[in-house]
């Protein structure tokens, strides 16, 4: 726990051990209780169930941040500090602040890990949509708030508040920082306003703000990785995510809540490729192609394949990274091959360097249908990488989900001409700057207007 105050011991800490005398605790309470009480007891009996790190620090503190891993169980212990907050103050006005109303409604207040699966029957607050507000049955209240809207925040006082992912909370304009500083100054009732804040780490403004605060003791912190929780969720889920994660960079920031440190001098950031990340877009597709960075031998470097395309508003986005490793040339033939069926790509446009007029051989006995585009780099990887950089800087490239291993290359590509990234070549980072340069570089685009005749 990072700040000052002391971290709070669960209750519970003796009856989860998983040595023979924890098991012998559970079987003896087990023997006293009927079904109705072992069922409350795992249900609501949050100080029994909850971990360390997900109950709230004693002492005198005014914030406190849990930044953890994804499946960590945030929202829980933000659900379950918020119901405690109510059960115990009558008086209390609870903000509630998500990045969005929708996700402050799906999430905190009626997910499955919100504050109404997290109340008993009995004691569950009423939710009334249209007022934004949660009314407990001794009076206690909470509002739903967007930090997209700052100036909601501004008049309304409270004495708790819940701030959920707040590195995900809209930086432009500096809207995340005017929340959170529009909440704080209305953080005037009561004898101890408090504020939960709950994320996974990225190197946002904000969290960085209350990182420097931490060190001075205004701000607590608890950290906490998924394993922790690996008991909990489900099988299927925890190997996906490793499946993802595991091994790379962008794991220690999602797995194990770690806030990852910028390069300096990097041609992007991770900040600008989380502003960069969206959905698959619903803009119609006008030209996709598919970039290879062929390795330099039989069982060299991974082989980059990455696709991308040309929408109809003139932006372009990164639809997969289908990149092969210790691949023979047949093998990643055959992958580039596959990433074009699959997305129906118009062209393959592959790096003829290394290997020449091999390349485009094994790409056409992969498929002799298959049109192939071969370039030849003149420039360094980091030089041709710059004006496809810069696309980004302005906002003209979106990535249709999260690309793990070719951002991390990404982020060790650097404006000097070094590569500082993980491995000895980013062939997944060239692969996409030679599709987004087909694309983009160099070409007048911009949106296509369709005449109704």
């Amino acid at each position: 726990m990072t700040g000052s105050g002391r971290r709070r011991t669960s209750r519970g800490a003796w009856f989860r051990r998983p040595d023979d005398q924890g098991l012998q605790d559970r079987l003896t309470l087990a023997k006293k209780l009927t079904p109705y009480e072992i069922d409350a007891l795992g249900t609501w009996h949050w100080e029994i169930w909850g971990r360390d790190e997900q109950l709230a620090p004693e002492g005198d503190w005014g914030v406190w941040l849990i930044c953890a891993g994804r499946g960590f169980g945030k929202t829980r212990a933000g659900a379950e500090w918020v119901r405690n907050v109510a059960r115990n103050d009558p008086e209390a006005r609870i903000a509630l602040v998500a990045a969005s109303l929708p996700e402050a409604r799906a999430v905190m207040v009626e997910g499955e890990s919100g504050v109404l699966a997290a109340s008993p029957g009995a004691l569950a607050p009423e939710f009334e949509p249209s007022l934004r507000r949660l009314v407990w049955p001794n009076g206690a209240q909470a509002y739903l708030y967007s930090a997209a809207e700052p100036d909601t925040l501004r008049g309304p006082q409270h004495s708790h508040a819940w701030c959920d992912e707040i590195a995900k909370w809209e930086n432009a304009g500096s809207r995340a920082m005017a929340a959170w500083d529009n909440l704080q100054l209305g953080m005037r009732l009561g004898q101890h306003p408090r504020v939960l804040a709950t994320s996974t780490p990225r190197r946002v403004p904000l969290m960085s703000r209350l990182y420097d605060e931490a060190k001075s003791g205004r701000v607590m912190i608890a950290k906490g990785r998924t394993a922790d929780n690996a008991g909990v969720l489900p099988a299927s889920y925890y190997e996906s995510v490793l499946d993802q994660f595991g091994g790379i960079a962008l794991g220690r920031q999602e797995l194990d809540g770690e806030m990852l440190d910028e390069v300096e001098g990097a041609l992007w950031n991770r900040t600008l490729l989380d502003r960069c990340r969206e959905e698959m877009p619903h803009s119609q597709r006008v030209r996709t192609v598919v970039g290879v960075d062929p390795p330099a031998g039989e069982q060299g470097d991974a082989c980059g394949i990455v696709v991308a395309a040309l929408l109809e508003d003139g932006t372009a986005v990164v639809l997969a990274d289908a990149s092969v490793e210790k691949a023979s040339p047949e093998r990643w033939a055959r992958a580039a091959a596959g990433a074009a069926a699959a997305w129906q790509a118009d062209r393959v446009v592959a790096e003829a360097n290394q290997g020449g007029a091999m390349v485009r051989s094994v790409l056409r006995a992969a498929d002799e249908m298959l049109p192939v585009t071969l370039v030849h780099a003149s420039k360094g990887k980091a030089a041709r990488a710059e004006p496809v950089a810069a696309l980004y800087e302005a906002g003209k490239v979106r990535h249709a989900g999260l690309f793990g291993k070719l951002e991390d290359q990404m982020c060790g590509l650097m404006a000097a001409g070094r590569y500082e990234g993980p491995g000895r070549s980013p062939d997944r980072a060239d692969a996409l700057v030679w599709a987004l340069t087909d694309l983009m570089v160099g070409k007048r685009v911009g949106p296509r207007v369709t005449l109704p005749y």
